[in-house]
């Protein structure tokens, strides 16, 4: 018996030592997440010709270059509420292929490096002000479904326009 409980007490120690190395394991998967993301949404975004960033599918769906921007704009919205920061994107302007992509990798690397940095515990911090406010890890989430959302929309503008989006790869 008393072999039995060394043992199980050396599981257990064993145990919160392998939990402990690994404090921040939702954080990390939501990092995964957004790499993967930023990865599939940049690609998204590369496969339309610089010269049909101004195409507009129909009035009054915007242009695929400023819905780049509006992606690249939101993430930073979010994380920023998240991470209790200033919005380093703002609202861009210049639609262009080359900018909103530079827009869209500096959107995705704000979010991605904030998360990293942030300990677990303060993903159920609360956040925001008034009736939008929000836990960090929902400000986060929000950013992640919006971007997926609108991406959505870029792969059907590159289908209207001839364009075969890339495949998604988990």
């Amino acid at each position: 018996m008393k072999k039995l409980l060394l043992v199980l007490a050396a599981c257990c120690l064993t145990a919160g030592f392998i939990y402990a190395q690994d404090s921040n394991q939702l954080v990390n998967v939501l990092v995964k997440h957004w790499e993967t993301s930023k990865e599939f949404s940049i690609a998204v975004a590369n496969a339309m010709p610089a010269d049909q960033y101004s195409a507009q599918p129909a009035p009054p769906e915007i242009a695929f270059g400023a819905m780049v921007n509006h992606i690249a704009s939101a993430n930073g919205f979010y994380c920023s509420v998240a991470l209790g920061t200033e919005n380093p994107i703002g609202r861009p302007t210049d639609n262009s292929k080359d900018a909103a992509i530079k827009n869209l990798t500096k959107s995705y690397d704000y979010c991605i490096d904030g998360l990293k940095k942030m300990p677990e515990a303060d993903l159920m911090k609360m956040r925001g002000k008034g009736p939008r406010q929000t836990t960090a890890f929902g400000a986060f989430w929000g950013a992640f479904t919006h971007s997926a959302h609108h991406r959505a929309q870029l792969e059907v503008f590159l289908r209207l326009k001839g364009q075969q989006p890339p495949k998604y790869q988990f």
